[in-house]
């Protein structure tokens, strides 16, 4: 339980119980967190022990395990399963806390739900990927809390250090940066640990730069994937990509704005330069712009552009597969059509567009098969 000291502070509140004070303290037998740092009329809050805290008053000092607080000695004892048995008895919340998922605003403040806030104001603490930004949308909303950080390098570390803290009866709220824990955050490990130890997940909605995105884009929104980032190693990169290329569904996916531009090449290059494609950037911020072409425009018009901001990027679904022997004949010489004009110097999207303009069908659906049967060497 060392491991917290350095992260949790004092929760200040207006709350305190009395208890006995044999033994040199306020309450003996508690058995403490690790608080630290304690002022003059600041509370402490102690792990498992539901809503009770100690008033400080006036007193000042620091606060270990089985340490002193300005002379008064705290011994460490079993208060933590009596006061949850007690809770029982008469009916309070007892054995576990609840774990809550939190969606904080993607840019808008004003996009942070009633229900939200008020979980955030009484939870018994908040595991956030980033405390110094959540410390800002608190401080935003008045409200004073106890923080722990919970980002993806400590992960698997602190969702056990977590997991302790609802086991004796804390209700936690995890909150990622932007947007949803667990989806492309941090929060997908401690939810699958919680609820194999059978403790209640409760998500609290909100807003999504995912379907933002997707329900403005103009696209398809009846069937779509979500892809998150992807993946940063160019193997795995181009691997995904390629496996992307025969997804029907609308294809939803993050990028950082300094891989934008190479992502949209390596689209252009595995689904083809025609694919329809929407770019959202600083969704619900004051620049929010929907950007809308084709791969191979976008290539072009975002390689001259100051790239910042967030980036989701929307992109259709490949056409139908030519299931049809007749049209697969047909893509056939159109495809060998490609080829001997390619031979002469014409460039294969040009023609692709020729042929698909003159017969009237998809190109994209023409530059695939072309693709397709150029891997094969045919």
């Amino acid at each position: 339980m060392a491991a917290a000291t350095e992260s949790l502070k004092p929760k200040l509140s207006d709350g305190s119980i009395g208890g006995p004070k044999e033994n040199g303290g306020i309450l003996a037998g508690q058995s403490w967190t690790g608080m630290e740092d304690c002022g003059a009329g600041d509370s402490l809050r102690m792990k498992g022990c539901g809503d009770a805290r100690v008033d400080m008053g006036n007193k000042e000092g620091t606060v270990t395990p089985g340490g002193a607080v300005t002379g008064q000695e705290w011994s460490t004892g079993k208060m933590n399963a009596e006061y949850r048995e007690r809770n029982k008895e008469q009916g309070e919340p007892g054995a576990t806390g609840t774990l809550y998922l939190v969606t904080t605003p993607i840019g808008n403040l004003e996009d942070l739900t009633p229900r939200a806030a008020r979980i955030l104001k009484e939870v018994d603490l908040i595991a956030a990927e980033d405390t110094r930004q959540t410390r800002k949308l608190l401080a935003h909303l008045g409200i004073q809390q106890r923080l722990i950080s919970y980002y993806r390098e400590r992960e698997q570390e602190r969702a056990e250090l977590l997991l302790e803290f609802l086991a004796d009866g804390e209700n936690i709220a995890v909150v990622s940066d932007a947007g949803t824990p667990g989806l492309s955050d941090p929060g997908a490990v401690l939810v699958a640990k919680a609820v194999a130890v059978g403790i209640q997940v409760v998500p609290i909605p909100g807003v999504s730069a995912c379907l933002a995105a997707l329900v403005a884009s103009g696209l398809p929104t009846h069937r779509f994937v979500f892809e998150g980032f992807l993946p940063r190693k160019p193997k795995e990169k181009k691997e995904r990509l390629v496996a992307l290329a025969d997804e029907e569904r609308t294809i939803v996916l993050y990028e950082a704005p300094h891989r934008l531009t190479e992502t949209l090449g390596l689209l252009a290059e595995q689904l083809g330069p025609e694919r329809p494609v929407v770019i959202a950037r600083e969704l619900t911020k004051k620049f929010e712009e929907f950007w809308r072409g084709s791969l191979a425009e976008a290539v072009r018009v975002w390689s001259a552009r100051d790239v910042r901001g967030e980036f989701t990027l929307v992109l259709a679904g490949r056409p139908p597969a030519v299931r049809e022997e007749a049209d697969a004949a047909a893509y056939d010489r159109f495809c060998q059509e490609v080829r001997q004009r390619c031979a002469t110097g014409e460039k294969a999207s040009a023609v692709i567009r020729e042929i698909a303009q003159r017969e009237n069908i998809s190109r994209s659906s023409l530059y695939q098969y072309y693709q397709k049967q150029k891997s094969k060497g045919e």
